[in-house]
């Protein structure tokens, strides 16, 4: 660092020389500078003889100069000057309109990153950790006391279940009464609905499948709505903080059952899981949830982590022992892997493996590398996924139902008559677990007698009648009233599903990252599908092991469990978007579009620039921190807001490009930290490398804490 001679030199100056890719050399300037010279002159009149070496220099308004070695892109010599306002101006609002934001600059940017031995701040202990998973189709949660972290207990087994279909966890399901008051979760919910008499469920509010919901709404808000059943509109947020305060009320009873007492919600750590190609609003408001719900509250935000599902499948697969897993890719289920090992043993440093975690909903794909010997992880390619999970079965079985009874007819039926719907749906679940490569013999689906009967009202003529006319031929109908299915026809129904999750897989593997994949994990319900089991094995063609846990469905909850344990394992993520802010610059000739020219009081400034705090598929380790600060326009303002954009695509010039969003709102609450200082700097500091954005201020003239949030929801 050198230290120029203190004159009043008010602009803040950034240079950024990039010159040959063998110039790693630091430059000293100290003799360059002379009294008569201005410290800018003297810099760039210096540069230019200075033709072997990258080098940044910043000139701050205390005139500190900072050199640091940069990344070499070009072999030309290339300059570029930024200059930004002033003090004076600093202090003055700044012009920028053309998009409705405030203006502003920001006075230091720099990003700063905590080496792998920091200790990331894990905040007050807990006795337990309990993980809630709340799935698209199934749900339900998992506990681990601290002291015995070995050791995962899952929720007792619940009440009722299917023929055929496992109850390891509760179907995403909820009642509300007429008056829209919570009145049962899970099979509860869903047996009691079906036992209503149709006229009266008319009146009662039920809801499933209905997480897939804060993935597709473009505009997601604590306002956005769910409709139930029976069309009947109910506010999403209210419907998720129910489900939240009903697996609450279960773990801890649980726990105090275990503890002989009442067991202290303060003393538990919550982890909820979500897909890790969830958006940033979607993952704030499950956070909004659990604060309305009572899990945790707004005081105490740490007691609450958010895990990304892939990530926390990832943790548990590394765990996994012979007799917990199948190796799709061995007839020999040794394969090198004694029975008293586990699959992690099996890796050495930089072994790289895929988790695809194929739910309900959604299949999210992670790639992750292990760093030995503490046996982190580090993501080498940003979590990508789609709506590609096994509930888009069941729509294709709706437009096959379509097909042969009328679009018209099933929608009316769906209201009309929602409870024998689900009983419908419930039957078909059973059979399509039941679809495999090799199967010969019909699958048969129960008709609920309430179908049959209200069709012929509808039509006026019977089932069969509409089969024969359908032209449909691998459906045919039984006399015991049910449809039966030949096993070409249920596979043809997972065939659309089947091939994104193909297609997805093929790119992501063709993709530089994600070469030499040693294993493949196929974790969540779907997993269990033959029919995709057989898909991965002949697309990857033994390029990699292809292991299944034997408790698939529960492998993301113990896997949360771990995560929530130890949240600082993950110590490398990919961000999926780049993230940044709309800033003013001093206009360059030739470099900036002339449209984005404004003139205020004689400054000439180029509005609209994208400031980038992380770029889309960049590296963030654990801990880093991307650094801005800025300045209240006036000393009596008391809060900051600034619009946070994203945008998918690596490099973002102006926050008028397309496909650039406004995302979300930083706000600084800079109330009661006044300050008798000319120019008030408030130090930001946002960390990107968690599965949430987080936020913190600093009023740097006075040290306090300033009020930071990111909002994702209210834009």
């Amino acid at each position: 660092m050198l230290l120029l001679p203190n004159r009043k030199q008010e602009t803040f100056v950034s240079l950024c020389v990039c010159i040959g890719e063998k110039a790693r050399e630091e430059v000293k300037l100290r003799d360059m500078m002379t009294e008569k010279e201005t410290a800018t002159e003297k810099i760039i009149s210096g540069l230019v003889k200075i033709m072997q070496c990258n080098i940044v220099l910043y000139l701050n308004p205390i005139c500190t100069v900072r050199l640091m070695d940069i990344p070499v892109e070009r072999k030309h010599c290339s300059f570029k000057l930024h200059a930004i306002e002033d003090r004076n101006a600093m202090a003055n609002p700044s012009p920028a309109k053309s998009t409705g934001d405030p203006g502003i600059t920001p006075l230091s940017p720099s990003h700063t990153q905590q080496n792998d031995t920091d200790q990331v701040p894990t905040g007050p202990s807990y006795v337990v950790v309990v993980a809630i998973d709340f799935g698209t189709t199934s749900s339900g949660y998992a506990y681990a006391f601290t002291k015995e972290p070995e050791c995962i207990h899952t929720m007792r087994r619940w009440e009722g279940g299917d023929p055929g279909v496992s109850n390891q966890k509760t179907p995403t399901t909820i009642l509300l009464t007429p008056d829209r008051k919570f009145h049962s979760f899970g099979y509860a919910a869903r047996d009691f609905y079906h036992d209503l008499d149709p006229s009266e469920s008319k009146q009662w509010l039920y809801l499933e499948k209905f997480k897939m919901k804060l993935h597709t709404t473009a505009n997601l808000s604590i306002d956005t709505d769910l409709h139930a059943a029976n069309g009947r509109r109910v506010k999403a947020l209210d419907i998720f903080a129910y489900a939240l305060a009903f697996f609450k009320e279960q773990a801890l009873k649980e726990l105090g059952d275990q503890t002989y007492g009442t067991f202290d919600n303060n003393d538990v750590r919550w982890v909820i899981t979500v897909p890790a190609i969830w958006k940033m609003p979607a993952k704030q408001f499950m956070r909004e949830a659990a604060y309305k719900s009572g899990l945790v509250s707004r005081e105490n935000p740490e007691q609450l982590i958010i895990a990304l599902e892939p990530e926390a499948a990832s943790i548990y697969c590394r765990k996994l022992r012979l007799h917990q897993m199948v190796d799709l890719s061995s007839q020999n289920t040794q394969n090198g892997i004694s029975p008293t090992e586990n699959v992690g043993s099996g890796m050495t440093q930089g072994d790289r493996y895929v988790v695809v975690d194929c739910g309900g909903g959604t299949v999210d794909l992670t790639v992750h590398q292990i760093r030995l010997p503490e046996g982190h992880l580090k993501e080498l390619y940003k979590a990508s996924g789609g709506p590609y999970g096994s509930i888009r079965i069941d729509y294709e079985f709706e437009k096959l139902l379509c097909k042969i009874f009328g679009q018209d007819f099933i929608d009316q039926f769906k209201i009309k008559r929602p409870a024998a719907w689900v009983d419908l749906m419930i039957a078909f679940e059973s059979r399509k677990r039941a679809a495999a490569p090799d199967r010969t013999n019909p699958l048969n689906i129960n008709l609920p007698f309430s179908f049959i009967d209200y069709y012929k009202k509808f039509r006026g003529h019977s089932v069969e009648h509409a089969l024969r006319k359908s032209n449909v031929d691998f459906v045919k109908w039984s006399s015991q009233g049910m449809l039966r299915m030949n096993p070409d026809a249920m596979n043809s129904l997972f065939k659309p599903t089947i091939d994104h999750i193909i297609q997805h897989l093929t790119e992501l593997f063709d993709k530089p990252e994600v070469s030499d994949i040693k294993f493949l994990f196929l974790v969540g319900g779907f997993a269990e599908s033959p029919l995709l089991q057989q898909a991965v094995q002949n697309m990857l063609q033994g390029r990699s092991r292809i292991i299944i846990p034997h408790d698939v469905g529960l492998t993301i909850l113990k896997g949360a469990v771990l995560f929530g344990l130890d949240p600082s394992i993950i110590k490398v993520r990919r961000s999926p978007l780049t993230y940044g802010v709309g800033v003013l610059n001093r206009f360059v000739e030739g470099k900036h579009p002339p449209e984005k020219l404004l003139v205020k009081d004689g400054t000439r400034w180029c509005t609209d620039v994208f400031d980038i705090f992380i770029s889309a598929d960049q590296s963030v380790a654990l801990g880093e921190m991307v650094k801005r600060s800025y300045t209240p326009a006036k000393p009596s303002q008391q809060v900051i807001v600034i619009h946070v954009y994203c945008s998918e695509k690596e490099s973002v010039g102006f926050i008028s490009e397309h496909g650039v969003k406004k995302c979300g709102t930083l706000r600084l609450d800079v109330s009661g930290t006044e300050s008798t200082a000319l120019r008030r700097e408030i130090q930001t500091l946002m960390q990107f490398g968690d599965t949430e954005i987080r936020a913190m201020a600093v009023d740097v003239s006075t040290g306090r804490t300033v009020k930071a949030s990111i909002d994702f929801l209210s834009h």
